[in-house]
């Protein structure tokens, strides 16, 4: 963990620079607000979810069915596309599931003091519970390790989480644990003030040492699970800068910098040139790699799964403290699994 001085520049939010919305809790008197978004014509209960992540599309949805959700002073629907400076009363129940329970699982620490800590999270860890995985979490993890050392700005069900990564994304993950802190640094990640680098390995070989990837991304139209690079009106700019660390025949290794933050934007992105990351289920058709994909002289016995999961890695976090007013800089050594991967890609796929 270092300390130094400024530097120029950095999923993203589209709300204006204003505080968050309160906390909302059962048998809190109703909490009314207005609108601010950057591009008007969100859902309706997709902009309640981002506010209110505590609870589910679904309750939001029904909360907007049974009347306890109203616009302007009218009733409305899930489907109603918000405007600047629209007025919501909101009233909802308690969500369905408990409050994370404290598990000792051991945490690498980067960096920690009284207003905020840095974690290296490992892969195939969830950043907080939902819907299959109620522990496990990151969340079970820092309720164990920090008590009520947590900010609770993003919600009881997400003590102390400013920003999230993919499951299956190693690396450096920023924690609130002072609520006006927490707000701050909120606030430098919907104003692109943080520096993030990634590296990942890649199935390909790209034309270039260095570029940028500007690909407007959206939901796609049957996978819900699944983002794509797209022209329609609808989607959102987006803009990632890579550069060549090493190649390999056929693979690479490169980091990557997003300039925003949309969901699975790097891995869309890198996808979109046509050098998907490599064991990428979504976004490059496989799961898993083998050492016999690169050496396919290997014996059966020998042969071993390099990776089982995505070859993704957040390396750097780099960013201002909002107490101390130093810049800080924290890097996560990458993983033992893809180190392993590099070395058998060195010996077997080097170039000649």
């Amino acid at each position: 963990m270092s300390e130094e001085t400024p530097f120029d520049d950095d999923e993203i939010p589209d709300l204006d620079s204003v505080p968050p919305p309160p906390v909302l809790r059962r048998g809190q008197e109703p909490i009314e607000m207005v609108v601010r978004v950057k591009t008007e014509g969100m859902r309706l209960d997709h902009y309640l979810h981002m506010c209110f992540q505590d609870f589910s599309r679904t309750d939001l949805q029904e909360g907007i069915k049974s009347g306890s959700i109203t616009l302007n002073g009218k009733a409305t629907k899930s489907s109603y596309k918000v405007r600047n400076h629209d007025k919501l009363r909101v009233v909802l129940p308690e969500p369905a599931h408990d409050l994370p329970i404290p598990e000792d699982i051991p945490l690498d620490i980067l960096y920690e003091d009284e207003y905020l800590a840095l974690i290296n999270k490992p892969w195939n860890m969830v950043v907080h519970p939902a819907k299959g995985n109620w522990s496990g979490t990151l969340v079970n993890a820092l309720q164990f390790h920090f008590r009520e050392q947590l900010s609770k700005a993003n919600g009881t069900h997400r003590p102390g989480i400013v920003h999230r990564l993919d499951k299956d994304t190693s690396g450096v993950i920023l924690i609130g644990k002072e609520e006006q802190t927490h707000r701050e640094l909120s606030m430098q990640f919907e104003q692109r003030k943080v520096f993030k680098e990634y590296i990942a390995l890649t199935v390909g070989e790209f034309d270039r040492d260095s570029d940028y990837i500007e690909g407007a991304m959206k939901l796609h139209p049957h996978d819900r699970l699944k983002m794509i690079v797209s022209t329609d009106a609808d989607a959102k700019p987006a803009a990632s800068y890579y550069e060549v660390m090493e190649r390999f025949r056929g693979y690479s290794l490169v980091k990557v910098q997003p300039k925003t933050g949309r969901t699975h934007q790097i891995r869309v992105h890198l996808a979109h040139v046509g050098c998907p990351v490599l064991s990428d289920r979504i976004y490059g058709g496989r799961d898993s790699f083998r050492l016999s994909e690169i050496t396919p002289t290997v014996s059966k016995d020998d042969d071993e799964v390099l990776l089982s999961r995505q070859g993704l890695h957040a390396f750097r976090l780099r960013f201002q403290h909002p107490r101390k007013g130093t810049w800080l800089e924290a890097e996560a050594p990458l993983p033992h699994d893809i180190r392993r991967t590099l070395d058998m890609l060195r010996t077997h796929r080097a170039l000649r």
